[in-house]
């Protein structure tokens, strides 16, 4: 069986995002379509000759976790197709084009905060790419709050400010992001309803980079 070589599935569409989290790159990067890889594996990184890809699209409010299942589920019912046929050396291995590689380093901890000076769509990309963990965040009165779930508004104000009852934020586009759902330093998640009740973040407060 090792004369066969080994097979990987890899969570992107090769060349494209070589590395360890393609899926939270591609997520941040605002691609429209991911997918995954039949290859070998070759010495270097996720560079291995490629027999099938299959592609899927990615929705502007689906985050890392959904993404991840998403193609967990079709990888499963894809090796299961190809299995046979690659035991059996009915299926060609192609070459990638090494020239088109990119890479999807390690998520850092530190770039999940929010710069507000970012486009809202970029925010939000942000906030999807690195959602469970490790989450993107903003920092207010020596707390981080860890934001779950937003989407695009079109409110308008300086970037980090606060524009409306419901923990709209202005960001650098002339756009603005809605917060849908949030958690505050040492404490669960919240619907936005359930948090503003009592929170010190209130309309008009400007939320700095820092």
């Amino acid at each position: 069986m090792v004369k066969k070589g080994f097979i990987n599935i890899h969570g992107s569409i090769l060349p494209k995002w070589r590395g360890a989290a393609p899926i939270q790159r591609s997520i941040m990067n605002l691609d429209e379509t991911t997918g995954i890889s039949i290859m070998k594996i070759a010495e270097k990184l996720d560079s291995g000759p490629i027999s099938k890809n299959y592609k899927i699209k990615i929705n502007s409010n689906q985050n890392a976790q959904e993404i991840s299942e998403k193609l967990s589920i079709l990888a499963a019912e894809k090796i299961s197709e190809n299995i046979d046929e690659i035991l059996e050396d009915k299926v060609k291995f192609i070459e990638q084009d090494h020239s088109k590689a990119t890479f999807a380093k390690k998520i850092d901890k530190v770039e999940g905060q929010i710069n507000w000076n970012d486009k809202a769509l970029k925010i939000v990309g942000k906030i999807n790419g690195l959602y469970p963990s490790p989450g993107a965040f903003f920092n207010f009165s020596g707390e981080r709050y860890k934001i779950l779930k937003a989407e695009i508004g079109n409110g308008y104000g300086r970037p980090g400010e606060v524009i409306s009852d419901k923990l709209e934020i202005a960001c650098g586009d002339k756009k603005s992001i809605k917060i849908l759902e949030i958690q505050r330093q040492g404490k669960k998640s919240q619907k936005i309803g359930e948090f503003i009740i009592g929170s010190k973040i209130k309309k008009g407060l400007l939320i700095t980079n820092v």
